[in-house]
């Protein structure tokens, strides 16, 4: 090399380091990024707080939290960007109680901390939490952005938190935040998952720009409440303006067709969505077909399109199909499609527990005792049912059977009450759902402390006359439930929104929105 080259070679400095690190960690590449490191190191640059930062990412994204560590201990007292890069580590790799622990011990913290520690929650189904973490954000007086709604908004959909959803909305407005495509979607997600779709058609209509991802958000707002015709209007208006659906935007609209029995428009969209649109079917679209089909009777068609399908069925699919059964009391077919579930996912209770209710329904005891058995001996445990309530900002929980309330005695008190009022008003239980060999009236008492029932309960006596009560429930709701909730808003002249696995059902004067098919 002459001398003139020399002059000319420019060696890296800390400004060249984080822009070949931020490109390490985007694509995975773990060993260049450990060479980097090397020759930063050999260069002085270990103390430098823009290139330590961007190490202890690349570390983080690559899933090498251990190196992330021994980094991050060493210039531990430095800037809050390291604390939240080793934060959003631990939550990537599911790790929630890491983080919580590094972030109480942050001295200070940004609105990036607090961020940080809403989406991973969110990211890893801690929902509840990720409001929790919010409220104690409001605590000490710290502002949100717009990132901070955006990432706190899913988990208020998720858990039906209207009333902070509502002053989430508010928010952004009084402080001009502009509600965007993102934003906007995560508003129409919300009043459409928190019960009250007409809120979510206000926010929708009011956005200055539409894409296909607003559009998909109110399709599916529509959907999960059993508008069917309304999710097929809201898809053509898209189409009218310009907009070409996305693969999701099908799938809320198969969806649609679905929850309503729509089984000729479900099989002209999806003809649709190949033939026009040109979008390959996920399993997603195969497992509304299928949800679609059974739920319309249509067992064997639906049995014949699964094993037509050119992509492998999951277990989704075959639930879908053993749910139909279920609901229309095919057991050779039930029994056939459990046991492919059995196989397939063998510690999932889902298979176990329908087969059990359709021999519960006819009072084949000796099969349902053999299904528990077989539960367990393989230690295979049923989903509790769990439902949740939020009064005055304040979420409750409840389980089955549940006396662990602070108002566990009037709530008690509550559905003796109801259970009185629903027997003279000539309400009989639907007692096939108990998977047990009781007697009439044990069976009815199973029954009285559902969860859902118990939240009802808490509803009517800690809220004013007359005001709505809303529901979530992780589980779709039961028969005898679903027939006691329509008694229930008409005795007590309340309107009752339960939104469970499933979709959404509006209780209102002894009638409920699904028109009983759901």
């Amino acid at each position: 090399m002459s001398g003139d080259e020399e002059e000319d070679s420019v060696e890296p400095n800390r400004f060249t380091f984080p822009s070949l690190l931020k490109a390490c960690a985007k694509t995975g590449r773990i060993e260049e990024g450990k060479q980097i490191h090397a020759l930063a190191l050999k260069l002085g640059l270990s103390g430098d707080e823009f290139v330590m930062s961007n190490l202890v990412r690349m570390y983080v994204m690559c899933g090498l939290m251990r190196d992330a560590c021994v980094l991050f201990y060493k210039k531990r007292d430095g800037e809050v960007v390291l604390w939240n890069v080793m934060i959003d580590g631990y939550m990537r790799l599911g790790d929630c109680k890491a983080a919580r622990t590094l972030f109480d011990q942050m001295r200070q913290r940004s609105v990036v901390s607090w961020n940080t520690m809403i989406s991973g929650y969110c990211k890893n189904g801690a929902f509840k939490e990720a409001v929790e973490i919010f409220y104690e954000m409001r605590r000490v007086d710290l502002r949100p952005s717009y990132v901070t709604l955006v990432s706190v908004l899913p988990a208020v959909s998720r858990i039906g938190s209207l009333e902070l959803g509502e002053w989430l909305h508010s928010y952004a407005e009084s402080n001009r935040v502009e509600i965007d495509d993102v934003l906007g979607s995560a508003l129409i997600d919300m009043y459409s998952k928190c019960g009250v779709v007409e809120r979510a058609v206000e926010v929708f209509e009011r956005l200055p720009r539409k894409n296909v991802i607003t559009w998909s958000a109110m399709i599916n707002g529509f959907a999960i409440h059993g508008l069917a015709s309304d999710a097929i209007d809201c898809f053509c208006r898209m189409r009218e303006a310009g907009v070409k659906p996305s693969d999701v935007a099908y799938i809320n609209l198969l969806t649609a067709c679905s929850h309503a029995g729509m089984v000729e428009e479900g099989r002209k969209y999806f003809s649709q969505m190949v033939n026009v649109d040109g979008l390959e079917p996920r399993i997603e679209h195969y497992g509304c077909m299928v949800d679609l089909l059974g739920r319309s009777g249509l067992l064997e068609e639906a049995e014949q399109f699964i094993h037509n399908m050119p992509v492998k069925p999951d277990d989704v699919i075959w639930k879908a199909l053993l749910g139909s059964c279920r609901m229309h009391g095919n057991v050779e077919m039930g029994k056939r499609v459990a046991n492919i579930l059995m196989d397939m996912v063998p510690r999932d209770s889902g298979a176990y527990v329908a087969l059990s209710n359709m021999y519960a329904s006819q009072g084949n005891w000796s099969e349902v005792s053999e299904m528990r058995l077989r539960m367990k001996e393989m230690d295979i445990r049923k989903d509790p049912g769990c439902s949740w309530i939020d009064v005055d900002g304040v979420l409750h929980e409840f389980l089955v059977e549940d006396d662990s309330h602070p108002r566990a005695k009037d709530i008690n008190s509550k559905l003796v009450e109801i259970s009185e009022k629903l027997r003279l008003a000539g309400y009989r239980p639907i007692t096939t759902q108990v998977l047990l060999n009781l007697e009439e009236e044990d069976k009815e008492n199973a029954l009285h402390y559902h969860s859902e029932k118990i939240a009802v309960a808490f509803g009517l006596i800690s809220t004013t006359p007359g005001k709505p009560i809303r529901i979530v429930k992780n589980l779709r709701i039961c028969e005898d439930c679903h027939s006691s909730l329509k008694l229930i808003s008409k005795v007590y002249e309340r309107k009752i929104t339960v939104r469970d696995r499933k979709r959404f059902h509006h209780f209102e004067n002894g009638s409920c929105s699904c028109m009983d098919y759901w």
